[in-house]
């Protein structure tokens, strides 16, 4: 009988025990003293995957017009972007984010004024894109290489220098044999200066016949001749149509 006691006494000390454990853990759980941290929303960073408004600024991805699609140095260089790319932001000392848009238009295509310059965009005179449809453009990029004396075949005109020049093709303002000009305003003209006509308008003053290195080789009827330092024809032979 003693020791059926004593263990039946030392069974129920043990359930007491295991009894006041479990309310020290139950009172203690609820007078933690560590405050409950509430979920924050996440911070927008520019980076991959990120989400842009149409005015260009980070916002939540449920509500984003555009997504970035890389993060680029600033200039990119070639390869830095997609070539999907619609805009190229600057969005820090030395970066750029590549971004692409949900939805059309895609401005990045060839032609259509944003995003990476490449085969098949209009450029102005200053190397910058420009939409095909629209007016003000100089040029077609028929190739971008290193050097003027990379650019392919057929090159009419060329911009930029450096580590980059734009090979133009026919189009715009570049001018090509049997297109006319208007008179350009002094004998010293930039570039800028001449203007690309219809031959069958009041301003056509003069008609292209040729390119040639020197105005030494221009046809004999080439009475005028213009000439560029930057072309890679740097002579334009000209049959004036009006005297």
């Amino acid at each position: 009988m003693d020791t059926l006691a004593k263990q039946v006494v030392v069974g129920v000390s043990v359930a007491v025990a295991l009894v006041a454990l479990a309310g020290a853990v139950i009172a203690g759980a609820g007078k933690s003293s560590r405050p409950e941290r509430t979920p924050g929303p996440a911070a927008l960073r520019w980076s991959p995957g990120a989400c842009v408004t149409g005015d260009l600024a980070l916002t939540p991805c449920n509500g984003g017009a555009s997504e970035v699609v890389a993060i680029a140095p600033d200039p990119p260089g070639p390869g830095d972007c997609p070539e999907d790319t619609d805009d190229v932001l600057r969005v820090g000392p030395g970066r750029t984010a590549c971004v692409r848009n949900f939805l059309d238009p895609h401005p990045g295509a060839p032609g259509g004024g944003g995003g990476l310059l490449r085969v098949g965009d209009c450029v102005a005179l200053d190397g910058r894109e420009r939409p095909c449809a629209r007016p003000g453009w100089y040029g077609r990029a028929v190739a971008i290489t290193p050097d003027a004396a990379a650019c392919p075949e057929g090159t009419l005109d060329t911009l930029g220098g450096g580590s980059r020049t734009i090979c133009l093709g026919p189009g715009g303002q570049v001018l090509d044999r049997g297109a006319c000009v208007a008179r350009p305003p002094g004998r010293v003209a930039d570039r800028s200066d001449v203007t690309r006509v219809a031959c069958g308008s009041a301003r056509a003053w003069a008609r292209v016949l040729s390119f040639e290195t020197a105005a030494g080789s221009c046809p004999a009827r080439s009475e005028r001749y213009l000439r560029s330092a930057s072309a890679p024809r740097p002579v334009t032979c000209l049959d004036v149509l009006s005297k």
